[in-house]
């Protein structure tokens, strides 16, 4: 039958502002994903160790290695936390124009620094654009609705490693076969930092995000957070933003945060993943800091056509992306397993440390570290999803935040004490051996904790039938009511547990 007349003017505006809205969402795609691929293009990132020690800077290994790189790990420790929390006051677009102001400032400090002190001055400006690096991950979540959360996760992510891969290959390709030399590489580098900081001024500035800025819903259907349930639940207005409402509301929601974060320590996939995510993380960075110094120490060659430190990061990089595409095909029962696959892993790492430590072929040692990066890219993914299934979007920024900063503190600790002049200023391949004992540690850690997880399954036996192997999905993806009533996958769980033995009396 045909519809009246009033229904068809109704009906009609639908379609256009329709098709403007899916034309805008692939628009805002578009820009976002090009930023974040232009952002990654930094040929000259490959090279900065041997072009600080090569003639054009001319400084010893001493001072590179333990005076100049430690000062990464100290000045990230510093901003971490005050970038988490601008980027979000802010609202992300203004702390992606500080990490490109602070990108184009480490490259003109290569360029045109002298010291010692100019060099740490560039590793305090890198360090901020690692920081910053959390407003562009959970920007992109801002604007657009969340049924598109788990496709943009995937293209931002697309983006990036395609620019991290295709500026490491170049930079190999202007060495190698152009025989480019470095600083004329960071010349190139800096007028590719230049024009992605020209990018950041047409993105566009969100009006909501996480914590501080709070607006109603984008539609009635959207199922509230957590912060909007408790703010309903103390009869507060949902509207408004939450830095202009009382101090003792904004106080009972960080006593809340703050509780909830504790109960989830005591579950125990998230208790094993957010350790390992610190412990494993932290060794990991170490690793990533000093090897290119290590290459130096084993090839110290002048010849700087035969060095090939862009390759070995743009197949690390690869190989990093396709292990974490495969991990998403991993279904086995993880509150079994979890612990043995963690201590191989780990095992594993330790073996391709031993191996850059003790090697004087270069081959070998871009080798190791290619497939060091690959097997913790692998479980990247495995603990994103195990950490962040069952928790609400608020709890998962303040567990991956406060993990994050864990796994700071231990690397920056560990580098006062093995690496900083001021503590036992190691050379490079001493420092090595020390990380390998530490990933050996780890690993008998886990493998440990996987025999007591063993022994606590045997014990059970056939009294209680095993939990069933689950998909590993995006962790943007929200669970469905099954995964959510799983006694060791949420903090709702375990509120039910507690609640069992007083519905019993």
């Amino acid at each position: 039958m045909a519809l009246s007349g009033p229904e068809v003017e109704k009906q009609v505006p639908a379609e256009p502002r329709r098709g403007r809205k899916l034309q805008s969402w692939w628009s805002l795609v578009f820009c976002l994903c090009f930023y974040g691929f232009m952002a990654q293009m930094r040929p000259g990132e490959s090279f900065i160790t041997p072009y600080l020690l090569g003639p054009d800077k001319n400084f010893t290994q001493k001072q590179v290695t333990n005076e100049i790189t430690p000062v990464l790990s100290y000045s990230y420790l510093a901003v971490l936390v005050p970038i988490f929390l601008l980027t979000d006051y802010l609202r992300y677009k203004p702390v992606l124009l500080l990490q490109g102001l602070s990108y184009v400032s480490v490259w003109l400090l290569l360029l045109f620094g002298s010291s010692v002190l100019h060099m740490q001055f560039m590793e305090f400006f890198f360090s901020i654009t690692m920081a910053a690096r959390i407003a562009y991950s959970s920007y992109i979540f801002s604007l657009v609705p969340s049924a598109c959360y788990q496709r943009m996760a995937g293209y931002s992510r697309a983006s990036v490693l395609l620019g991290v891969f295709t500026s490491s290959v170049l930079g190999q390709l202007l060495v190698t076969m152009g025989r480019v030399p470095f600083s004329t590489l960071n010349y190139i580098s800096l007028a590719f930092l230049t024009f992605s900081l020209v990018l950041t001024l047409f993105l566009k500035r969100p009006e909501r995000s996480l914590f501080f800025n709070r607006g109603a819903p984008a539609s009635a259907g959207a199922s509230p957070s957590e912060l909007d349930r408790m703010n309903l639940g103390q009869g507060q207005p949902t509207g408004g933003k939450l830095g202009r409402l009382p101090a003792s509301w904004r106080d009972s929601v960080l006593v809340y945060m703050l509780r909830e974060l504790g109960r989830t320590a005591q579950l125990p996939q998230l208790r094993l993943w957010s350790l390992w995510w610190v412990f494993n993380s932290a060794g990991y960075y170490l690793i990533v800091y000093y090897v290119h110094i290590l290459w130096n120490v084993v090839n110290p060659t002048t010849d700087t056509t035969r060095v090939y430190n862009g390759g070995a990061d743009a197949a690390s990089t690869l190989l990093g992306a396709i292990t974490s595409f495969a991990a998403g095909f991993v279904k086995i029962r993880w509150a079994l397993w979890a612990e043995l696959i963690i201590a191989v892993v780990t095992v594993l790492q330790a073996g391709l440390v031993f191996l850059m430590y003790r090697t004087s072929s270069i081959w070998l040692c871009y080798l190791a570290f290619v497939l060091f990066r690959g097997s913790y890219q692998f479980l990247v993914p495995i603990a994103t999803f195990q950490i962040a299934s069952s928790l609400s979007q608020e709890l998962r920024a303040l567990v991956f935040g406060v993990n994050t900063f864990l796994a700071t503190v231990l690397k920056t600790i560990i580098t006062l004490v093995v690496s900083d002049k001021r503590g036992l200023g190691l050379p490079v391949r001493s420092q090595f051996l020390i990380y390998f004992v530490y990933f050996l540690v780890l690993f008998v850690a886990y493998v440990l904790a996987a025999l007591l997880t063993g022994l606590r399954h045997f014990r059970q036996g056939r009294r209680q039938p095993p939990p069933p192997a689950r998909e590993l999905t995006s962790p943007m993806q929200e669970p469905d009511a099954q995964d959510r009533l799983a006694p060791e996958d949420g903090v709702r769980a375990m509120g039910e547990q507690r609640q069992q033995p007083e519905a019993k009396a």
